[in-house]
């Protein structure tokens, strides 16, 4: 899609399009596309269905409601902040009484829509001009035009000391996939550092995979997880240096570090416990382990036991029934035994792929197992359970 096919869509005839093929099936395109070319112009055709198929992509990071009516990039539904957890640092900012922010590399406008629905009043710059003309459309499509100011510009010439807060989220993907030097990033991470220092409060978007000694002795480090999945990690400026939290949503649960050291290793108890990846990046473990008075099963290993079963947001629990060395004919005879058809592999220090091992052991009945691929002080071991809801 260029500029001149995208700025067809925002036509009436555009419009009328979008909603003709709305939730067209990628077996119904050709088909489909055939019959509208016989009255609209090929490019605009190919543009909307594109749409769809984009919208349609979109639907798990801003919902349907949303998605059926915003502006797409393959990029920008691939880069953008999903709803959850840009609402999340929206109200974040809200609580500290920012009115305007000043969104820098803000793609298609994610993050914008969400500061905007908190009352507060964005300066959006994107230097890509498709970029900055499909975040202008879905300010619009969503009625949030009077707060959200869209300027095509390069984001390392924009004045931000009128604004109360700065947001940057560097580009870290390239022609060539993910960029993983931060100097690379566009602009370079060391820019976005500085210019987050030198606002009233800024919010810096990094990998979750980040270096902790990279941070910077001056930002607070939020890593953030949606229903278990982590999604992305935060440099907070202006707030409280040196903490490091854990954010789970939906929720938001907050877990702050401590400074504990390292849990001790201790043998399988009844109960292993899989902490959050949020808790596991933001290297909270032993904040985690403490509360249910446990410790490690291995000491590279991020999987706590205990011997007692307790509630906690920041971690799944699962009863362990068997303690194997690692061998496959030991675990396929061990489930056979028990009659298990589903069987769940997850693994944590071991090189055995789960779909590999699911293949070799051939479950087969009508229970449900866990097993876990893992060390266990320091030696390769099996261990299985099942879940347990707490």
């Amino acid at each position: 899609m260029n500029d001149v096919s995208f700025a067809s869509l925002l036509t009436p005839e555009g419009h009328a399009l979008l909603d003709e093929v709305r939730g067209t099936e990628p077996a119904q395109e050709l088909a489909v596309a055939t019959r509208l070319r016989r009255e609209h112009p090929a490019e605009l055709v190919s543009a909307a269905l594109g749409q769809a198929r984009l919208r349609q992509r979109a639907v798990a990071k801003f919902g349907a409601e949303d998605a059926e009516r915003m502006f797409f990039t393959p990029n920008g539904v691939e880069q953008s902040t999903r709803t959850t957890v840009a609402t999340h640092r929206a109200q974040r900012l809200q609580e500290r009484g920012v009115r305007s922010v000043a969104d820098l590399c803000c793609g298609i406008g994610g993050d914008a829509i969400a500061l905007a629905r908190a009352g507060i009043r964005v300066l959006a710059v994107d230097r890509d001009p498709l970029t900055a003309a499909v975040a202008r459309a879905n300010a619009d499509a969503l009625g949030l035009a009077d707060l959200i100011e869209v300027r095509e510009a390069d984001v390392t010439e924009v004045d931000t000391a009128t604004y109360d807060a700065v947001f940057v989220d560097p580009a870290r993907r390239g022609g060539r996939g993910r960029i993983f030097d931060p100097e690379a990033y566009s602009p370079p991470l060391s820019w976005a550092i500085g210019t987050a220092l030198a606002a009233p409060l800024a919010a810096l978007k990094i990998a979750p995979g980040i270096p902790h000694e990279a941070i910077p002795a001056e930002a607070e480090a939020e890593w953030i997880s949606d229903g278990g999945d982590v999604k992305e990690a935060v440099l907070w400026f202006g707030t409280e240096p040196g903490l490091v939290r854990a954010t789970l949503l939906p929720g938001p649960r907050v877990l702050r570090g401590r400074g504990l050291p390292d849990p001790a290793v201790r043998p399988v108890g009844r109960y292993l416990y899989e902490p959050d990846g949020a808790v596991i990046r933001a290297h909270l473990v032993a904040e985690v382990a403490e509360e249910l008075r446990g410790g490690l099963v291995d000491e590279t290993i991020a999987y706590i036991t205990a011997d007692e079963l307790r509630p906690t947001p920041y971690a799944t629990a699962y009863e362990i029934t068997d303690r194997l060395p690692f061998g496959v004919k030991k675990l396929k005879a061990l489930l056979r035994e028990r009659g298990v058809g589903v069987l769940t592999v997850k693994k944590r220090g071991s090189a055995v792929e789960p779909e590999e091992l699911r293949r070799k052991v051939k479950p087969q009945g009508p229970h449900a197992a866990t097993v876990f691929l893992t060390r266990v002080a320091g030696a390769p071991t099996m261990l299985v359970g099942h879940p347990r809801p707490v």
